[in-house]
C-alpha cells in the first residue's frame, strides 16, 4: 500500500468537549472531514483513530472504517502510530480531526510531495493570508520558508517582522494549515524525538522536527480551512458551509 490517511479523533477537548461529534448541516464533524478526504485520489485506504466507543460507534454509521485505541496517547501522532505499526505502507497522512473544510487537493499535494521525492520524509501546508486579522493573531500559525519550499520556522507571531525601512513595502504572509504526510519510518522518528525548547515556547509540536535538524516540505494551497478548536470557530463553519451552499 503507498499511501493511508488517517483521521485522529479524540473525543475529550480541554476547550471543547467531543466537538468531533458537533453537528454541522445535521452530520458529526468527523464525517464532514472523512467525506472530504474520501474523495482524495491519493488514498489507498483512509481510517479513523479514535479513543471513545460514542466516536466509534458515529463513524460505522456512516460507513467509515474504524479503528479503537489506546485512550492514553498523548498525541495524534501516538494514535497513527498503534493504527499503522502492523501495515506495509509507504506514506501516511495526518488528517485532523477538528478540519471540516480540508480539500482534498491538500491531501493529494502532500502525498505526492513524498511519493515524488524519496528525499523528502514530511511534508505539510501553507496558504497566503488574505485577512490582515491573522497575521497578528496567535491562533493563525505562520510560516516561513526557504527558496526550495522548505520550513524554517514556524510561529504564532507574525513572521517574517516587516521592519521599517524595508524594500520590501507588502510582505506575504503564509498561515500554515495543520495536514502532514510521512513516510512511515520517519513517523516513528518523529513520534520519538525529545520535546523541544522551542516547541514548549510556541505549543507547537512540529518545531521539535526543526529543532532536530529535519527538513519538512510545504505546499501552498489556494484553499482555506477552518480548523475547529472552540464552540466560536464551529460557528465560523457553519456560516462559511451555508454561504458556500447559497453561492453554489
Amino acid at each position: 500500500m503507498d499511501v493511508i490517511g488517517i483521521i485522529p479523533a479524540r473525543y475529550s477537548s480541554t476547550r471543547f468537549e467531543g466537538k468531533v461529534l458537533a453537528d454541522i448541516a445535521g452530520k458529526p464533524m468527523i464525517q464532514h472531514v472523512w467525506e472530504r478526504a474520501k474523495q482524495a485520489s491519493s488514498l489507498d485506504d483512509l481510517i479513523i483513530a479514535c479513543d471513545d466507543e460514542k466516536v466509534a460507534k458515529a463513524a460505522q454509521g456512516f460507513g467509515a472504517k474504524v479503528i479503537t485505541t489506546s485512550k492514553g496517547h498523548a498525541s495524534g501522532s501516538d494514535r497513527i502510530c498503534e493504527v499503522i505499526n502492523p501495515l506495509d505502507v509507504k506514506v501516511i497522512v495526518n488528517i485532523q480531526g477538528d478540519e471540516p473544510l480540508i480539500h482534498p487537493s491538500m491531501i493529494d499535494a502532500v502525498a505526492r510531495a513524498l511519493l515524488d521525492n524519496p528525499s523528502v520524509s514530511m511534508a505539510t501546508v501553507m496558504r497566503a493570508i488574505e485577512d490582515e486579522k491573522d497575521i497578528s493573531d496567535p491562533n493563525v500559525v505562520k510560516v516561513v520558508i526557504d527558496k526550495n519550499n522548505f520550513a524554517l520556522y514556524f510561529s504564532r507571531s507574525p513572521i517574517p517582522c516587516h521592519a521599517e525601512g524595508s524594500e520590501i513595502n507588502l510582505p506575504i504572509y503564509f498561515k500554515h494549515i495543520g495536514l502532514y504526510s510521512y513516510t512511515k519510518d520517519f513517523l516513528f522518528t518523529y513520534k520519538n524525538l525529545p520535546v523541544s525548547y522551542l516547541e514548549k515556547v510556541e505549543r507547537l509540536e512540529q518545531l521539535r522536527v526543526l529543532e532536530e535538524g529535519f527538513r519538512i516540505k510545504v505546499i501552498e494551497t489556494k484553499h482555506d480551512t477552518i480548523g475547529v478548536d472552540t464552540p466560536e470557530d464551529l460557528e465560523k463553519v457553519k456560516l462559511y458551509l451555508e454561504k458556500e451552499k447559497n453561492n453554489a
